[in-house]
């Protein structure tokens, strides 16, 4: 059975021993309060020996006691709310289920669970209800005994409370917790009971700077910041492919293509050969997943293609043939990526990326303003996208001209990125400069696509006359692929000319 997923939005108040708990009934949409409950409850924690969880705001725990006993894993999503999986205790006690393992595992990665702190709560719980006692929200007032297991093991005791939306609003919300605060509580300082029990021993999280800040950082800290944006997309897209969701394997892959493109145009601003081993493993990660992707976009290309033509014209099984063999080569390319993902290699990859992130080997040029270094890292980029587009003209023959379109839709892309990646600093004009040269990239992707699936057209014609059947269609559908690649290649031209009319250093600084 899987695990059922619930959206908790809840704010936690520290509070004196001795202070009375307030009623609500007088708040706006209340209707009245239940008898409270009591319930005794017993949480234990689970996180890897460097509480890799914790340091993520990510907490997993079996908890006994109450109408939702179990295994719950919750992830934070912003300051309130938080995603909780939940799955029955069963009968295992210290051995994490896997599918609570899976969301995490990007996190865990080979490493063992164990537990790490003991909570122990008496709690009285209100509901709040509405009209026709619809319930709101949930009050608990909670005594608290904690036991840190995690070395150094330590005991405390707290009250605390707890204001958990059921079927109320934010509006409902900010006013219990005025009602609590007017009664003698603070926000806590934690946003979990295990936050508070195991304090510092929880390893600080680099924090991204804030947009202003960023904006007059120094070129080391926005690639540094850049790293940990693409680091933290990597981990989630990881968490998506494994519940298999639909996108997420391109997501994940253009997750590693962003960090791997970012270390080679950042490159002068790292310690000399710092990078270079991630981003050689960060190749290797998008190849494993590239057959599952690049069958995934034939089908969807092919499907559409054989749609569009009137069906006298699909004469013999096309279709079936198309959807079996690529959906065959899909399934075939996810599992050998979802192998990879739960590989040594991948592990040690992300051990990289996290030291890579906590002391980023920078160069002294680093230290220079962003403002002043990103525009002259962007010209670099551009001077490598107008090269290889040269080459596109010198390109003989037609394979080695479909080849030098390839070169420079790659170069396109890292250009691209490195644009999107400056924004933050600077601003509309870096805005702008990704989207036309974004433009340019989605030209020769559309080509480059073509060149693949007329590739695959042709081996499907040959088998098809091979074993009888008849090719008409499948020659067709070359056809119009080819058209579609001239199309694409006039679109490549004229957002080209576009785009080179544009002296990349002198136009950002304007």
């Amino acid at each position: 059975m899987g695990a059922s997923q619930h959206t908790e939005v809840e704010r936690k108040f520290d509070v004196d021993p001795a202070t009375l708990f307030p009623t609500v009934i007088d708040v706006d949409g209340v209707s009245a309060m239940s008898q409270p409950v009591d319930l005794d409850l017993e949480a234990v924690y689970f996180d890897t020996a460097d509480l890799d969880l914790a340091r993520h705001g990510t907490t997993l725990r079996r908890r006994t006691g109450g109408d939702d006993a179990g295994w719950h894993l919750k992830l934070p999503k912003d300051a309130d709310t938080r995603t909780e999986l939940r799955l029955p205790l069963g009968r295992a006690t210290r051995t994490v289920p896997k599918e609570l393992l899976e969301p995490v595992r990007a996190l865990v990665r080979d490493r063992r669970l164990v537990p790490v702190a003991r909570v122990r709560t008496h709690r009285r719980e209100y509901t709040v209800l509405g009209e026709d006692e619809v319930a709101l929200a949930r009050l608990c007032d909670d005594e608290v005994h904690a036991e840190r297991l995690h070395d150094p093991s330590h005991t405390q005791d707290w009250r605390e409370w707890e204001a958990e939306l059921v079927n109320g609003d934010g509006r409902l919300l900010e006013a219990i917790e005025q009602r609590l605060l007017d009664a003698g509580a603070t926000r806590a300082s934690t946003t979990s009971k295990l936050g508070r029990t195991l304090g510092d021993a929880i390893p600080p999280y680099p924090r991204r700077p804030a947009r202003k800040k960023l904006a007059r950082a120094s070129a080391g800290q926005v690639l540094r910041a850049h790293l940990a944006d693409q680091t933290a997309e990597l981990q989630r897209q990881d968490a998506r492919l494994r519940a298999d969701e639909a996108g997420s394997v391109h997501k994940l892959r253009i997750a590693a293509r962003r960090m791997r493109s970012a270390l080679k145009t950042y490159k002068p601003l790292l310690a000399p050969g710092s990078g270079e081993t991630v981003a050689e493993e960060l190749r290797w990660l998008g190849q494993v997943l590239a057959d599952a992707r690049d069958a995934q976009v034939l089908r969807e290309r092919l499907q559409v293609l054989v749609a569009s033509e009137p069906p006298e014209l699909v004469l013999g099984p096309v279709q079936a043939r198309i959807d079996d063999e690529l959906r065959t080569a899909y399934r075939a390319g996810l599992e050998q990526g979802l192998r990879a993902l739960d590989s040594e290699r991948y592990f040690r990859l992300l051990d990289a990326l996290d030291d890579l992130l906590e002391s980023t080997p920078l160069a002294p040029e680093a230290d220079a303003p962003a403002r002043d270094l990103l525009p002259r890292l962007l010209e670099r980029d551009s001077k490598r996208l107008r090269r290889a587009v040269k080459e596109v003209a010198r390109a003989g023959d037609p394979h080695e001209h479909d080849l030098a379109l390839h070169e420079a839709r790659k170069k396109a892309k890292r250009f691209r990125y490195a644009a999107e990646s400056t924004v933050p600093v600077l601003g509309r004009r870096a805005k702008s400069l990704a989207a036309s040269v974004k433009r340019v990239q989605q030209a020769l992707g559309e080509h480059q696509d073509s060149v693949v699936a007329r590739r695959r057209l042709r081996e499907y014609g040959v088998r098809a006359y091979a074993d009888g059947q008849n090719a008409f269609s499948l020659g067709r559908l070359h056809g119009l692929e080819q058209q579609r690649a001239d199309e694409a290649e006039r679109e490549f031209n004229a957002a080209w000319k576009k785009l080179a009319s544009k002296k990349t250093d002198r136009w950002i600084r304007t």
